[in-house]
């Protein structure tokens, strides 16, 4: 473990997920205790993408962006908005210089799988019929997110190459819930790692799916197809049970003929780079933002 990352171990919090109603409130005081950048060089704007329900996104706008990027928050997909989400998206839109269309996609498990890859299916939908409005090129639209945002970014993707949908430039997946069948070393053996465990994640997806049985769209590593898929960046923790899923999606992206950055991060546990104390948190974010600038200029 990163001496810097383990000095905080014991101040996150062993939430339980059996209820995540509950947990929401504690997640949220959190999430939201991180630090927020100074704001002054963005346009932030709050909307309701017209859908059935409608989804509520946050813009953020730097100038001359040319690109932008539909972000979908981490939290298991039963925890997280728009709001725990703000302290990222504003350092990814100031640190990339592209628009940052934040998702608040509907949680589990009160809204169970397809909901929230309806919502962000919904948004870069929107986001591809109105660049001109908001300010980007419509031909530089990316994906991505934080764990299971992460997870939606990679399936909407793919949905989108299925339903010939908006096309998409880059996807940029940090720690990506991908698998919900569990059956990695890393799935298996991480059973007391920091923040995120083997229980954990076993709650979240039994959340997540409800009684639906998984499919590709919800968890992407069931795809057995993977070609046609835009260019990514894929990060993982070393100590995460999500860590091996990744990498193999990685690896199956690059066998597909898909163009693949893989940065496996040592000595970091899921979600670590919210200790911004830490140097390798600061050049995990760095890299993130650099990626998806790189992608959305060239």
């Amino acid at each position: 473990m990163d001496p810097e990352l383990e000095a905080f171990i014991p101040l996150f919090p062993r939430a339980d997920l059996t209820d995540p109603v509950v947990q929401r409130k504690d997640f949220t005081q959190l999430a939201t205790s991180i630090p927020v950048p100074d704001t002054a060089d963005l346009e932030i704007e709050d909307r309701t993408v017209p859908a059935d329900p409608g989804v509520a996104v946050r813009i953020y706008r730097p100038h001359l962006a040319q690109g932008a990027i539909v972000w979908m928050h981490g939290g298991g997909w039963v925890m997280g908005d728009l709001d725990t989400e703000h302290p990222w998206a504003v350092r990814l839109a100031e640190a990339s210089r592209a628009v940052v269309i934040s998702v608040g996609y509907r949680l589990a498990p009160e809204n169970p799988f397809p909901a929230a890859l309806d919502d962000v299916y919904a948004v870069l939908t929107w986001a591809a019929e109105h660049a001109a409005e908001l300010g980007f090129d419509p031909g530089r639209i990316a994906v991505g997110g934080h764990s299971a945002g992460a997870g939606l970014a990679a399936a909407v993707a793919l949905r989108a190459r299925d339903e010939q949908g908006p096309p998409i430039r880059f996807q940029l997946l940090n720690q990506p819930g991908l698998d919900d069948r569990q059956e990695t070393w890393s799935a298996r053996h991480f059973t007391d790692t920091p923040w995120m465990n083997r229980d954990k994640v076993t709650t979240v997806w039994r959340h997540y799916l409800g009684s639906t049985p998984a499919t590709p769209y919800a968890a992407p590593a069931r795809a057995a197809d993977l070609s046609g898929l835009p260019p990514a960046y894929l990060a993982t923790a070393e100590f995460c049970p999500n860590r091996d899923e990744g990498i193999e999606y990685a690896l199956r992206l690059l066998q597909a003929g898909v163009p693949v950055d893989l940065h496996q991060w040592s000595g970091t546990f899921h979600g670590s780079q919210a200790i911004l104390s830490a140097q390798i948190s600061q050049r995990q974010l760095t890299e993130l933002a650099t990626t998806l600038r790189r992608a959305l200029t060239n």
